[in-house]
């Protein structure tokens, strides 16, 4: 038969049939971790394009329908983060193309971005810079006409225990008096070159590689800046990592830990006491893992602002 005399065909669609045994609402139905380009501003100007995992969802509030257009969902998604880059407003736009495609099984619609953004960073003295990845979560969703939005980030710093350089100081007095005599005069010369030997400074604190989980939830009408959320919450900790690092820069690192001892719960209520500063800020949620040198689990602090109908403590 002639394949171009065959008459077209219109494609089954079961989705749109009822089940034939089960029924009933459900709350979100979708597609997770689609790969999709996307394009990002940290708020210093500089359009970059990185690579997603995108989750798309809307609820199926029809109990009589099977299931949802995933397809459609897909190709919103594509051309949205394909052509414009990621902000408020063009997901608001995005979740609205959700609900219009899906008119008369959905009413709520919600989509996740997860990528990292590369931003440069100086040293702390030389004049060198290094690169620093840091992953991005946005969140968005629209539902009875309302619109939320969520930028999620992490900063990763060094922490020195405040108890550990406590009893590493004591231990280092002990030497002192041990080394140099009760009346014994004291010769400037000799106790600098204690002080910069092993035997001398035999103890020293414990530190260890931390992480701040950040999610805020800015005012209405307000764009939340990557690039200022992470410059606060740096600034606060004092500690954050570093990236191309020389001597000098090492040595201010150090300098930065002795003058910024911190528990977990420091390290919380600085970053609280930073976010909640932020006018822009409508509500936030921290989270702090101390990932410790000393035991084989972590210490970890939460801290939240405290609205009413806000992050859930």
């Amino acid at each position: 038969m002639d394949m171009q005399t065959t008459p077209s065909r219109s494609l089954p669609d079961v989705a749109l049939n009822p089940h034939p045994h089960r029924s009933g609402p459900l709350d979100w139905v979708g597609m997770g971790r689609m790969q999709m380009p996307v394009r990002f501003d940290a708020g210093n100007g500089q359009l970059r394009e990185g690579v997603a995992r995108v989750d798309a969802f809307v609820n199926l509030a029809r109990s009589d329908k099977r299931g949802i257009h995933m397809s459609r969902l897909y190709l919103l998604v594509e051309q949205a983060l394909g052509q414009d880059p990621v902000g408020p407003q063009r997901l608001e736009q995005l979740l609205q193309a959700f609900l219009s495609s899906h008119e008369g099984l959905s009413d709520r619609a919600r989509v996740r971005i997860e990528f990292e953004q590369l931003i440069r960073r100086p040293a702390l003295r030389s004049a060198n810079s290094g690169w620093r990845a840091y992953p991005v979560v946005i969140e968005a969703e629209l539902s009875g006409g309302h619109f939320s939005y969520e930028l999620s980030t992490e900063v990763v710093y060094s922490s020195t225990c405040p108890a550990s350089a406590a009893l590493a100081r004591q231990l280092i007095q002990d030497r002192f008096g041990q080394d140099f005599a009760e009346g014994e005069a004291l010769d400037r010369e000799a106790v600098l070159a204690w002080l910069g030997s092993e035997d001398g400074i035999m103890a020293t604190p414990h530190a260890q590689r931390s992480i701040a989980e950040i999610k805020v939830r800015p005012q209405p009408g307000q764009v939340a800046s990557l690039l200022s959320l992470l410059d606060r919450c740096e600034h606060a900790l004092a500690t954050p990592v570093q990236t191309a690092v020389k001597r000098e820069d090492e040595q201010a690192f150090a300098a930065a830990n002795g003058g910024n001892l911190m528990f977990c719960e420091d390290a919380a209520r600085r970053l609280s006491a930073a976010l909640s500063e932020d006018e822009a800020i409508a509500d936030f949620r921290i989270r702090i893992e101390h990932q410790e040198s000393l035991h084989p689990h972590d210490a970890v602090a939460y801290a939240f602002k405290g609205v009413v109908g806000g992050y859930d403590r």
